[in-house]
């Protein structure tokens, strides 16, 4: 059996996450993966444990990847609290994110 490139599947379903939300992000990359619970929970387990992770973790990286994130935005708003535009809230993130993200690569290489 081929091993997959479970750092492939954490960026990959990680880079989508952050763009539509973590359950589509998963269910996508769990259906690439082969789609087989017997087979993603048994042998490959760490394959799904880095779907997991990737789609989790990245949907932090905007506005929109991340529920709370598009809600604490709505809100403070609403208060008259200036935040952030989306590139700039992304670039921000991506800062304070993407050294804490490539060490949870390192876990799945």
């Amino acid at each position: 059996m081929v091993r997959p490139q479970n750092a492939t599947f954490f960026w990959s379903s990680g880079l989508l996450s952050a763009v539509l939300d973590n359950a589509p992000a998963y269910l996508v990359f769990f259906d690439g993966a082969g789609g087989n619970p017997a087979l993603l929970t048994g042998p490959l387990a760490r394959t799904l444990e880095a779907i997991a992770a990737g789609a989790v973790f990245c949907g932090a990286l905007t506005y929109i990847g991340n529920a709370p994130n598009f809600m604490v935005k709505a809100l403070a708003e609403s208060e008259g609290i200036a935040l952030p535009g989306f590139f700039t809230y992304m670039v921000w993130a991506s800062l304070c994110l993407l050294p804490w993200l490539l060490l949870v690569q390192i876990f799945f290489s």
